[in-house]
């Protein structure tokens, strides 16, 4: 007899999926964040500074160049997504007996696909965009409550739930608002301002539990060199926090006008992230920046690595807050599918007895030698 063993076998690594996905996800994570940066962020701080525009001709021109450029990004950005979701799903449509939970969600993937090529040919009104945002609700559920069955750590739970009720409050404060205004109801709905903060909160939260579920391996690592890059990581970013958390206050102790002009321009910043990510910056300062450090840190480790969870993690984030355009909340679907290929599968090991191994074994030899 020849004995099988199942063991664990790392799986959702890009470059398993193909050619023509690897390059889409790579090219889409890269497209992804300089549209960030340059769409929804640049083309935000040109109409904050129109005034030194107006004064400055080169200013005009650059920040004019810029959101154009970001704006072509968008377009890109979101063929790329459409490429790499319709790619998911012929390879799930391909398996020969998927189970029915997998053919309810990709249903429900390909219709929210569908509906939002027809939306880009017929705007929707304001029954249309509640019913999008109610699909997009439940895809997410789904893809949720896939993850948290197949990912046992309790770390990667704790950030997928964090991040499902952060994005949830955004969903919520879309749906039932949109529902009040459609029914002629110009007031606000119950509790509503109250979810989307706590739904920030959660979001900030999540975006510093993502290193405890996935970067936080190498502080129990015995490679002095990734041991070094994680502590280095930590003092640097428990620097940043504490700096930013009492920089008001000691600005104050120092020159309470130099203080207010850095809370002016603190609103200033606050304001572009709300535009362009939803972000209202209610919380500390410091709170927003070690999530983004603990962001780009997990993301860079798992990306430089290939592994699919660092470009999921990474589009999810990316996206934002503020779902205010269908690309968006693509972004977000396709990031949860993402994440839920980082799994790991069993395979069988075969091993092969040798040929030469004896049918009965012995301790004792049969003949006692003696010399």
């Amino acid at each position: 007899m020849i004995p099988a063993q199942a063991v664990e076998k790392g799986w959702g690594r890009v470059d398993e999926q193909g050619l023509l996905f690897e390059y889409t996800i790579k090219l889409l994570l890269l497209a992804g964040f300089l549209e960030l940066v340059l769409y929804r962020l640049v083309s935000r701080l040109g109409m904050h500074l129109s005034k030194v525009g107006e004064k400055y001709e080169w200013v005009r021109v650059t920040f004019q160049v810029l959101s154009s450029t970001g704006f072509a990004l968008l377009n890109t950005v979101a063929l790329l997504i459409f490429l790499a979701l319709l790619i998911l799903l012929f390879k799930k449509f391909g398996l020969s007996q998927p189970g029915a939970y997998s053919s309810l969600l990709m249903v429900s993937v390909s219709l929210l696909l569908l509906l939002t090529v027809a939306y880009l040919v017929f705007p929707p009104a304001m029954l249309g965009s509640v019913a999008y945002n109610l699909i997009a609700f439940s895809v997410i559920l789904m893809l949720v409550v896939q993850y948290v069955r197949t990912h046992r750590s309790p770390a990667q739970r704790a950030f997928m739930l964090c991040f499902f009720l952060g994005i949830s409050g955004w969903l919520y404060y879309q749906i039932v608002s949109t529902a009040y205004g459609m029914f002629g109801q110009y007031v606000a709905p119950p509790i509503v301002h109250e979810v989307n903060r706590a739904g920030e909160a959660l979001m900030v939260l999540a975006s510093i539990l993502v290193l405890w579920a996935y970067g936080g391996a190498g502080f129990f690592t015995k490679n002095k060199r990734q041991r070094r890059r994680v502590l280095t990581f930590v003092a640097v970013g428990g620097t940043v926090f504490f700096a930013l958390l009492f920089l008001d206050y000691f600005l104050g102790l120092y020159d309470e006008a130099l203080a207010q002009n850095v809370r002016k321009a603190g609103e200033g910043i606050s304001w572009i992230f709300q535009m362009g990510m939803g972000y209202t910056f209610y919380l500390p300062f410091a709170l927003y920046v070690t999530g983004l450090l603990c962001w780009s840190y997990t993301v860079l480790k798992l990306t430089t690595t290939g592994q699919m969870a660092g470009y999921g993690v990474g589009l999810i984030f990316l996206a934002g807050y503020a779902l205010q355009l269908s690309h968006l909340t693509l972004m977000v679907v396709l990031g949860l599918m993402l994440l839920n290929l980082d799994v790991r599968r069993k395979a069988p090991v075969v091993r092969e007895e040798s040929e030469g191994r004896p049918l009965v074994r012995t301790s004792m030899p049969l003949v006692d030698q003696k010399s």
